[in-house]
Parts: structure tokens; C-alpha cells; sequence
């Protein structure tokens, strides 16, 4: 049974990982911005592969897990899924490394707000 999985999606996210989360077969989590790329950077320097962005999240939380399992003893696979380079995200790792980034997390009342503003879609099938 999956128990964890980070997904972070520019657009959607799948059917399937909803569903798989909607049934408690996964769970989310959240990750500050420049932890992930903190991250980033350090996968790169070992892998020698510059993550992008989305995956970065997955790759935050795969080394979050493998410390927590180091700390308690605990014997764990860890999966993450490597989707991209961040060679069209350069931008975003210059911001980072001056020092530009931020880790503003909206507040319920401000996502509520701007899901209100989404269209309604009423014959979707």
C-alpha cells in the first residue's frame, strides 16, 4: 500500500493521485519554498542532476523522511518520482540564490478567496 507520496503540479493534479489521496492511501505534504530548492541544490551536488522545480518537492520530502528514519531506527523504502530538469527554471534557482525567494503560504481565507473567483464549470462530464 503507498502510504506517502509528494506530487506538486503546475496545472492539476491527476485523477488518480486525488482519488489515492480522497481514499487515505497517501498523504501530502506541505514544503517551504526555499527548502525545497535548499533541496535542489544538494541533489544536484550529489547526482550531478539539476532537479526541476515540481520535483524538488518530492525530493525535499524523500530526504526529510530518510533523516526521520535514520533518527528512529527506522528501516523505510523511499520513492520519488524524478520527472524534469531545472535547466527552464534557472530563473527561479537565480532567485534562490540571491536571496529573492520567499515563503509566503496563503491562508485558508485567501485560498477561499481566490477559489470564489474561479469560473463555474457546470456541464463537465
Amino acid at each position: 500500500m503507498l502510504r506517502e507520496m509528494t506530487v506538486m503540479s503546475r496545472f492539476a493534479m491527476s485523477h488518480t493521485l486525488s482519488e489515492l489521496y480522497d481514499q487515505g492511501l497517501i498523504e501530502a505534504r506541505a514544503v517551504e519554498q526555499t527548502s525545497v530548492f535548499e533541496a535542489a541544490e544538494y541533489f544536484a551536488k550529489v547526482e550531478g542532476i539539476l532537479p526541476a522545480p515540481e520535483s524538488s518537492h518530492a525530493i525535499k520530502v524523500a530526504i526529510d523522511e530518510a533523516i526521520r528514519c535514520r533518527e528512529t531506527g527506522e528501516e523505510k523504502n523511499i520513492l520519488f518520482g524524478l520527472t524534469g530538469t531545472g535547466y527552464f527554471d534557472l530563473v527561479a534557482y537565480q532567485h534562490f540564490n540571491d536571496h529573492d525567494m520567499t515563503d509566503y503560504i496563503p491562508t485558508d481565507e485567501e485560498l477561499q478567496a481566490s477559489f470564489a473567483m474561479l469560473p463555474k464549470i457546470t456541464d463537465c462530464e
